[in-house]
């Protein structure tokens, strides 16, 4: 424990300065919560509830445990079950008199860790680079294990229907926020995705992919391009809920610096950019047509 608390004095005072450069930043987030990652015999990753305390700046115990419980009511709400993603464990730790006492720990699956993040207080800077890291990684881990046995097109169409479902959400969320007009909503979405395709526009990435002017650029993306797409909406709608942000142009704003995180995450991860990849030569409805066929059939 004494080299990770040495990890974060170390650095501690250039984050909360915002000192650091943002490469700096998102290495150092992705440095922090991995150094605390523990692999169990199963080949299963999991982090221990007293050492992401530690990471997440809390000093005390009891105010950590109430977003814990917090965290329990939301995996509960959920549909999930509690005790698979937090199990309860014990440590003993020395007393002074040279006996030994039982501390309350957990073993978090990163489900788990998202969760408390999510219920942390998000006046700490670190609870906000948590929420992002784990945020993304749940949902890596979530589209690997529901689509695995899916076909390329039949992941292009799952994605694209929750895709629907979520923007639906996103213009919910951005009208709160003082979004109000179709421009409006326009100008929010090209901020969207110029933080996540690097400065390109819709029409820039219409244009990228050579399509007609009556087709849309959701339809014509391969399902990781779309899995980008859809991660950004849904964080964006709920950065844009949870911090009540208000104004055209902090929720411009929001959806850019979303974007661009998610762009910052793939490039780390050592994946494709998003205007790299390739257009698919089905588009979503005809994929929709093929498989209308063969449930006819």
């Amino acid at each position: 424990m004494d080299d990770f608390e040495n990890k974060l004095t170390e650095i501690h005072d250039r984050v909360l300065n915002n000192a650091l450069t943002e490469e700096e930043q998102n290495n150092y987030t992705e440095s922090l919560f991995e150094s605390i990652k523990h692999i169990n015999e199963y080949g299963e990753e999991l982090w221990y509830a007293r050492e992401l305390q530690i990471a997440l700046e809390y000093t005390q115990w009891r105010r950590f445990n109430e977003t814990i419980e917090r965290a329990k009511t939301a995996c509960k709400n959920s549909g999930n079950s509690i005790s698979a993603h937090f199990a309860d464990v014990g440590k003993s730790s020395p007393m002074p008199n040279g006996g030994e006492r039982i501390l309350v720990d957990y073993e978090l699956s990163r489900y788990a860790c998202y969760l408390i993040v999510q219920n942390g207080d998000s006046r700490k800077k670190v609870i906000a680079l948590g929420q992002t890291y784990f945020a993304v990684k749940t949902r890596q881990q979530e589209l690997i294990d529901n689509f695995d046995s899916l076909s390329s097109d039949q992941k292009r169409l799952a994605i694209r229907y929750e895709m629907a479902e979520h923007n639906k959400m996103l213009v919910e969320a951005a009208k709160n926020a003082g979004v109000e007009s179709s421009l409006d909503y326009a100008i929010f979405q090209n901020h969207g995705y110029q933080g996540l395709y690097g400065g390109m526009t819709a029409k820039d990435i219409h244009r990228h992919k050579g399509l007609k002017k009556s087709e849309k650029i959701l339809d014509h993306m391969g399902y990781e391009e779309l899995a980008a797409n859809l991660f950004r909406a849904t964080q964006t709608e709920a950065k844009l809920r949870r911090e009540n942000i208000q104004g055209k142009a902090a929720a411009n704003q929001t959806h850019y610096n979303v974007g661009k995180e998610i762009r910052n995450t793939i490039s780390r991860l050592g994946g494709t950019m998003p205007e790299y990849l390739p257009t698919p030569e089905k588009s979503i409805q005809q994929i929709e047509k093929e498989q209308k066929l063969l449930s006819d059939k």
